[in-house]
């Protein structure tokens, strides 16, 4: 069932969003053919679920320095068996930053795929990244083991924690959304 909620968000989403057809119809092809894409151990790939989560007055954004990345991201983390990729972003968000939140909407907020490198006993794989967007109930985070850090960062401003493409497109998607 929440496999085929997850081909109808992103069925919803190529509507919204069609310059970035060929990244979709790839995620669409992966959740369609592979019966294991919400596994952690599915070296194919697997679907993860990441969370855009701004501030009340939607003009900051909670950004991690990843632990195992050493990048500056949005919080998120691995479905482990979960198919509900909402639930998956929301999750993992709350475990890493301790903050209550709301989600913006029910649909997907952006996607992306990309690859992780090799790191112990994994081999590189890609992340399929189901990204949803949410407001936090307050400001007062704490720091997990997955971060060095946490910091609100300013959304037009966010080039000076990242460069990261992914990222910056989340930030113009965030500040041309219709008020």
């Amino acid at each position: 069932m929440h496999r085929t909620r997850a081909i109808e968000r992103l069925s919803r989403y190529l509507e919204r969003h069609r310059d970035e057809r060929a990244t979709v119809e790839r995620y669409l092809e992966f959740v369609r053919d592979e019966p294991r894409c919400f596994e952690r151990n599915c070296w194919a790939g697997h679907v993860t679920g990441s969370a855009w989560v701004v501030d009340r007055g939607g003009t900051r954004v909670l950004l991690t320095h990843h632990r195992k990345l050493d990048r500056w991201l949005q919080l998120g983390g691995h479905s482990d068996g979960d198919a509900d990729s909402l639930n998956v972003a929301s999750r993992e968000a709350t475990e890493e930053s301790g903050l209550l939140m709301e989600a913006a909407s029910i649909e997907l907020f952006d996607v992306d795929i990309h690859l992780i490198p090799a790191r112990g006993d994994d081999p590189s794989h890609f992340h399929f990244d189901a990204r949803f967007a949410f407001v936090a109930v307050d400001d007062a985070f704490r720091v997990s083991d997955e971060s060095h850090a946490l910091c609100w960062v300013k959304i037009g401003e966010i080039e000076r924690f990242t460069t990261e493409p992914s990222m910056l497109r989340m930030a113009r998607k965030w500040l041309d959304r219709a008020p």
